[in-house]
């Protein structure tokens, strides 16, 4: 299979005109231009603690993120807060668990989720979140023993989503952060 070195990719994704990036549109594009792993190395920061937020390319209609998944990491059940988001897998193998709202109320707090469906996302497979249905998880499993890198388009770019407890039964708006920006870590990074 042809790779696309990330540089490249970049260059291709901001050629879509605003009018066609979109569900759909973004999918077949990362179907049609599997990233090139090696070209991302400047962008792959692994944390033990939690993984890692990289910013590769963010203009007024889409970033694009690099995230690097230790075994066994995962992230908080969330959403997208109504924008779009697609990723593929460059690297490794990640589980994505997609969850219906039953019952949200913001102003208590209060969620109520089951689940929907599940699926292993593998090297150079792609997916898109469904407006529909949005709200999901990404975990790399503890066996599949192995470090996993995901590359994340967001249109439009997010600073804040939900995120959901099931076990409290709770949802809550997070900041979100980076853990680099372009190649560079942020003060702040802890590793």
């Amino acid at each position: 299979m042809q790779t696309v070195k990330i540089d490249k990719f970049v260059e291709r994704l901001t050629e879509i005109p605003e009018e066609k990036f979109c569900v759909g549109n973004v999918y077949d594009f990362l179907r049609e231009n599997p990233v090139c792993k090696d070209s991302l190395s400047p962008y792959l920061f692994f944390s033990r603690n939690c993984y890692t937020r990289n910013l590769i390319f963010r203009n007024e209609l889409f970033e694009l993120i690099a995230i690097c998944w230790n075994v066994g990491q995962s992230s908080l059940i969330h959403d997208h807060a109504d924008q779009s988001c697609w990723m593929t897998m460059p690297i490794g193998k990640l589980r994505i668990k997609n969850f219906r709202v039953l019952e949200q109320n913001l102003e208590t707090n209060f969620c109520r989720l089951e689940e929907a469906d599940e699926f292993d996302l593998k090297p150079h497979c792609s997916a898109e979140v469904q407006l529909e249905e949005p709200v999901h998880q990404v975990l790399n499993l503890p066996e599949f023993n192995e470090q996993a890198v995901s590359v994340h388009i967001y249109s439009r770019p997010i600073d804040k989503c939900l995120v959901f407890s099931t076990q409290k039964n709770e949802v809550r708006w997070r900041t979100m952060c980076y853990t680099s920006k372009f190649g560079k870590l942020m003060p702040d990074a802890r590793l």
